[in-house]
């Protein structure tokens, strides 16, 4: 199956080689080589998949990314970036990037993490043809995989592609406890030791959009040296 992958990346022998490793995968790719003229790209089609380097000229590419997503393109981004400061690959998950690699990285490590990105979205899209209803809880949210749609207490709420694949997968199996590397493998296909803030920064965006009190979450509860879980019982009937 062809899939359309858009680079935006400054660096353009770098673009290119990428692009002709993509091509391999039988993917279709169109370049852009400054942020501005990507986030124009990326807004007037839809894509399987960005690649979204950091260092951009015209626009970085933190603001194309918080751009999309404030816009509701939802489409997943892998960030490149140069920059190898947590805070950096914090904010980059922060503003709404699905996974990110620190420059220099092998091209071998690259495909990998594209293809885990596919798989996973070919995965849940066969769940979601698959789900017969919506998963509720009480009043308070409803999650609905077919249409990737998410209410809390009534009212929509937008989520990325990853805040809704991770929050589907802890509400499809309530009370159970996964660690971060669990997570990890279910949720972006791949375990890595040291990719696990990654969930922390899903987790604590999650929480943002759903709970009433972020400082003493009901629903996406911490269990203290394992990991997390969903935790139903504490929606009132």
């Amino acid at each position: 199956m062809s899939r359309s992958v858009l680079i935006i990346e400054d660096e353009q022998e770098l673009a290119k080689i990428l692009k002709r490793h993509l091509e391999d995968l039988s993917c279709t790719v169109q370049l852009a080589f400054a942020g501005d003229t990507g986030l124009k790209i990326a807004e007037s089609k839809p894509f399987d998949l960005i690649l979204l380097d950091i260092m951009l000229p015209g626009m970085d590419g933190l603001e194309v990314c918080r751009r999309l997503r404030a816009r509701r393109v939802y489409t997943p981004v892998l960030m490149l970036t140069a920059r190898a400061t947590e805070m950096d690959k914090v904010l980059g998950l922060e503003m709404g990037a699905d996974d990110y690699l620190t420059k220099p990285f092998s091209v071998a490590e690259l495909i990998a993490r594209i293809k885990a990105i596919f798989r996973r979205v070919d995965a849940l899209s066969e769940q979601a043809r698959d789900a017969k209803e919506p998963l509720r809880f009480g009043e308070v949210l409803s999650i609905d995989p077919r249409s990737r749609e998410v209410q809390v207490r009534g009212q929509p709420i937008a989520l990325t592609h990853k805040e809704f694949d991770l929050l589907l997968h802890l509400a499809q199996n309530p009370g159970r406890v996964y660690s971060r590397g669990q997570l990890l493998d279910a949720v972006w296909g791949y375990s890595h030791e040291g990719y696990e803030h990654a969930i922390n920064c899903h987790i604590n965006r999650l929480r943002a959009k759903i709970e009433r009190d972020v400082a003493n979450p009901e629903l996406l509860q911490t269990v203290w040296g394992v990991g997390y879980k969903f935790a139903p019982e504490a929606i009132p009937p």
